[in-house]
């Protein structure tokens, strides 16, 4: 079965994060103590009223396909909500509803590349990105953002980085896996850069919009820069804010021309996302946004006290992120430290994996999000798993001789 494989798919490789996460769960099916800050999945329950529109939506029978892209009522409160909360206006033709935040950006991304066509990539990275542009035929140029400007990619970089090639540039703000937030100003100084290219197109990916801390204003390109409103796809979705990622529901608005080509994409694949989910992210953006504040403050706990004591852990930095529900922790103290099971410490794959078996703790290795030696914790759990977690990590940092 060695040619079974397609070539397209033999570029890329599975998700890093789902595969720290599976490991986690058959070593805990085998009777392990094991602690998974692996996923990026908040450990908070979809807010009640959002389960019952859902279970309103079956009683009523709206239960049959829908629109490919999204219903009408979807897309009017995603209408309204980019209006309310982003400064940006779309019509309903102007929206795109896909099962989950990734279908959204593949089907972008295939509906618009040739071969040949680059994509760049600011690193540290989603996993998923690089992997989706290889499979859409395209080629992901990476530039990355270094710990010392917050890991966030420089204007001048980014000039330096376009070519007559470049169709795509993706910004995720909040980002996965550094938590880094883009400022008014930093999108304002990458903008200029932009509107000398004409040719490249911008996808922000805003998924953890809600999740900013300390007083962070939070803006999304297209708002900052309007001139650049009709060449920039802002992605979206109900998955983190809302606790809602089972519930597979991302969106974006963008220029209607190109939304026509993804909704063509998603015709030809998964057609609609479930009618009942789209019903309960109806309920999600026009309903109370009381509870946003409050687990916002819950997560910003969690930053401070992860962020605290893994500066207390020997030979690891942690800077301290913006938003989302991550950190992205440096080893450089450790590489070439030895394990007391004689294990050398040569990258952070190495440093996850022995961490996972003299601990128990899982954390996903930074060569994944392309940039090492680093490691990504998240932090959506509770603040008792995450005291004990960091209570191991530090143990096995002062472990190593």
């Amino acid at each position: 079965m060695s040619d079974l494989q397609s070539s397209a798919l033999a570029r890329v490789a599975p998700s890093a994060t789902l595969a720290a996460t599976a490991k986690a769960r058959e070593l805990k099916r085998q009777g392990r103590n094991i602690i998974s800050l692996g996923a990026g999945e908040p450990d908070f329950d979809t807010p009640e009223n959002i389960k019952a529109a859902a279970i309103a939506a079956i009683q009523r029978g709206e239960t049959k396909y829908t629109d490919v892209d999204g219903l009408p009522e979807l897309k009017a409160a995603i209408v309204a909500k980019f209006e309310r909360e982003n400064g940006l206006t779309y019509t309903t033709a102007q929206i795109h509803v896909a099962p989950g935040g990734k279908p959204v950006i593949y089907n972008a991304l295939v509906a618009t590349l040739n071969a040949g066509d680059q994509v760049i990539v600011p690193a540290p990275y989603w996993v998923s990105y690089p992997d989706m542009v290889l499979l859409a035929g395209g080629d992901p140029v990476f530039v990355t953002g270094e710990e010392a400007d917050g890991f966030k990619l420089r204007p001048e970089v980014l000039e330096g980085t376009i070519t007559p090639r470049t169709k795509w540039l993706i910004l995720n703000s909040p980002s996965n896996p550094t938590g880094a937030a883009y400022t008014r100003a930093e999108l304002e100084a990458l903008a200029e850069v932009l509107r000398r290219h004409q040719q490249v197109w911008i996808l922000t990916d805003d998924m953890y919009e809600h999740l900013t801390y300390g007083g962070f204003e939070y803006t999304t390109i297209a708002q900052v820069a309007p001139d650049l409103y009709d060449r920039t796809l802002t992605v979206n979705g109900v998955s983190k804010a809302y606790a809602m990622t089972g519930w597979r529901i991302g969106y974006a608005g963008g220029p209607k021309p190109l939304i026509d080509l993804m909704r063509k994409v998603a015709s030809q694949t998964t057609s609609n996302p479930a009618s009942i989910s789209q019903w309960a992210a109806v309920e999600a953006l026009n309903g109370p946004q009381d509870f946003l504040p409050e687990r916002g403050a819950a997560f910003e706990r969690r930053r401070d006290l992860v962020v605290s004591m893994l500066n207390q852990a020997t030979g690891i930095r942690c800077p301290t992120p913006e938003g989302a529900f991550y950190v992205y922790p440096s080893i450089e103290g450790l590489i070439g430290k030895t394990a007391p099971d004689g294990t050398v410490i040569d990258s952070d794959e190495t440093f996850s994996t022995a961490l996972l078996e003299a601990e128990g703790v899982s954390v996903v290795h930074g060569a994944a999000f392309g940039l090492s030696p680093y490691f990504r914790i998240s932090y959506a759990t509770s603040e008792d798993v995450l005291e004990e977690a960091c209570a191991r990590i530090q143990r096995f940092a002062a472990s190593l001789r």
